[in-house]
């Protein structure tokens, strides 16, 4: 195959920040193509052939599922009629949601690339579930389809088993790092802090961190410690110093020029917007 550049597919509406639909029956055979900034989970409950992700080859073998982040190279190569669905989490989606928990199970299930399920009829409820609500695009459905994706991941998480190399049992630095954020009583910013606590360096973590989501280990800590200043703002009555001070600026004016250069907002205009 003799192809200069790879496609970049953004098989998304600009305004839509997570998108769910059934696994298109006439697909058998695609380009090798990257996504543009989001993670699509593909799940086949039908079909056989190959799936490659990289450099990897993956023989479809339902009920199975697949994890592609942006920065991956992939393409089908199927011969049976294929069933199932695809769902594409954007960005804005993880970063809108203040559920760490949710945060949590994407980042330990977008480390891997093809997971073979014990079991499908709760996997398969659960994405028609998404696809009834996705379509009803009501007042809440952020929050239902929040809560969907969570039990989805977590039902994955509980059946299913990796396809891996034995020489890839080890450690995943990029999931011990939002582990150890998720886990932390008190937030330091500071990249070199949490290399130190994972016994490696901040270059190493950075490249780790590039690896598994295509961003540096700064850019994955000012997600986070912004997603906890939202979570302070929204349900807590401390004061913007109060808060700067709980996620380690030196002082408020810091906080809020971080803030708003993240968000567009200042603190105190999030806190009023109410979102």
């Amino acid at each position: 195959m003799n192809r200069s550049i790879i496609d970049i597919k953004d098989k998304t509406q600009p305004s839509e920040d997570i998108r769910i639909s059934p696994f298109r029956k006439e697909v058998r055979k695609t380009n090798p193509h990257k996504h543009n900034s989001y993670l699509e989970i593909v799940y086949l409950s039908a079909g056989n052939g190959f799936h490659i992700i990289d450099s990897r080859k993956f023989e479809v073998t339902p009920p199975v599922i697949f994890f592609v982040r942006q920065e991956q190279m992939h393409y089908f190569d199927l011969e049976g009629e294929p069933e199932g669905f695809v769902t594409i989490v954007k960005k804005p989606f993880v970063q809108k949601s203040l559920d760490n928990e949710l945060k949590l199970l994407l980042a330990k299930l977008s480390s891997q690339q093809c997971l073979r399920m014990s079991e499908e009829e709760t996997i398969d409820q659960l994405f028609r579930l998404m696809v009834k609500e996705y379509a009803a695009n009501g007042e809440h459905s952020f929050h239902i389809m929040e809560g969907l994706l969570k039990a989805l991941l977590a039902k994955i998480l509980e059946i299913a088993k990796p396809v891996i190399r034995t020489s890839e049992h080890r450690p995943d630095l990029y999931q011990s790092f939002v582990e150890l954020l998720q886990a932390g009583a008190v937030v330091k910013n500071s990249v070199q802090f949490y290399a130190e606590q994972l016994n490696t360096t901040p270059q190493n973590l950075n490249a780790a961190c590039r690896k598994a989501v295509g961003q540096s280990a700064t850019e994955v800590l000012a997600e986070f410690i912004t997603s906890e200043a939202r979570r302070l703002l929204l349900y807590t009555n401390n004061t913007v110093s109060q808060i700067a001070h709980a996620l380690d600026f030196i002082d408020a004016s810091h906080f809020v020029k971080y803030f708003k250069r993240i968000t567009g907002q200042t603190p105190q205009t999030f806190r009023l917007s109410g979102k």
